[in-house]
């Protein structure tokens, strides 16, 4: 056990245990010289240098300071971040890439709830389960017609923005269902989409014919802004958006106005800004389901984040290649 690497813990203490309850934080311990009651929120504390100076690993996560020039500086011996939690892009400085140090991510676990409340969004939209829901609350006599063509999810069209891990995760999610999918992505040809299950589409024809549009797309300079007023306008009637990926990618301004108009709906797990201003009508308009940022991982699915960091610590004291590794190049598309 004496050769095991010095690891450091970077994150908020509060999360610790949820991330690693006691199996996997013994199983973690096989792996690293790690002390678990040593966690770094900032790493200037004595205690937290002292370890610092010696890591070889951190092992970072929500809350986790950002790792900068001074920081490596302060660590001679570091060489790998492993983030038990989604992107790296605000905790990983460009000395990190001159260091040439490994960095890894559990973005793809936290991957995995964002599509499942995707997946539960796009087919109670399909049934108008929202609007009903609305109704219902308003007039108890009121029953939906059975016969309203509006209503379903036989052969409906869906379009997801982005073959983000979460877009590919929640394509994979939705074969079992009549759906008609399409997908955008500039990344991506025919025959890449086909075998996620989907036709690709250029971004404003997928708009124009989607009756139920989900955004996947990562955050970067090229999407701000992606679905602006006239893009928002190209969504048909009656037609509801769901975003579970940032607020930024769409023209807030534009979409309260199409939704206080009524024309669409929309499903809102993020905005722009985050929360909305006090007084915003996304909190009371009745076409709106709003979330405050829950489709990530949260409770017992923090579990899931802390299994695949330990998996993937398994590999690089193994000396084995990385299954979630992240490369500088990657953060030009990626979150």
């Amino acid at each position: 056990m004496a050769d095991r690497p010095k690891a450091l813990f970077a994150m908020r203490a509060q999360y610790l245990p949820q991330l690693f309850p006691t199996p996997l934080m013994s199983r973690l311990a096989t792996l690293v010289d790690i002390d678990p009651s040593l966690v770094a929120r900032r790493f200037d504390r004595p205690e937290i240098a002292e370890t610092l100076a010696e890591a070889e690993i951190l092992i970072t996560g929500w809350g986790a300071p950002r790792v900068d020039r001074a920081v490596l500086a302060a660590a001679p011996r570091l060489r790998a971040v492993v983030h038990a939690a989604g992107t790296v892009r605000h905790l990983i400085d460009e000395a990190c890439w001159d260091r040439g140090l490994l960095v890894s991510s559990a973005a793809q676990a936290n991957a995995m709830p964002v599509a499942e409340y995707t997946v539960a969004a796009i087919l109670m939209a399909g049934k108008s389960v929202f609007e009903a829901r609305e109704r219902y609350r308003a007039d108890p006599a009121y029953r939906r017609r059975e016969d309203d063509p509006a209503v379903g999810n036989y052969g409906r069209r869906v379009g997801l923005i982005g073959a983000s891990r979460v877009g590919r995760r929640v394509l994979e999610l939705l074969r079992p269902y009549d759906l008609t999918m399409v997908l955008a992505d500039p990344y991506l040809n025919a025959a890449e989409a086909a075998r996620l299950g989907a036709a690709l589409l250029p971004l404003d024809d997928l708009l124009r014919t989607s009756t139920i549009v989900s955004v996947h797309a990562p955050d970067i300079p090229q999407t701000r802004g992606l679905l602006d007023r006239r893009r928002l306008a190209l969504i048909p009637d009656g037609g509801v958006l769901i975003n579970t990926a940032r607020g930024a990618l769409v023209d807030h301004d534009a979409l309260i106005d199409e939704l206080v108009a009524g024309r669409i709906s929309a499903v809102l797990d993020v905005t722009d800004p985050e929360p909305p201003p006090a007084g915003s009508p996304l909190f009371t308009l009745p076409n709106v389901f709003l979330t405050p940022h829950v489709a990530g991982s949260m409770g017992n699915e923090l579990e899931r984040l802390g299994r695949s960091t330990v998996e993937e610590l398994e590999r690089l004291t193994d000396g084995r290649p990385l299954v979630h590794q992240v490369r500088k190049s990657d953060l030009e598309r990626v979150a």
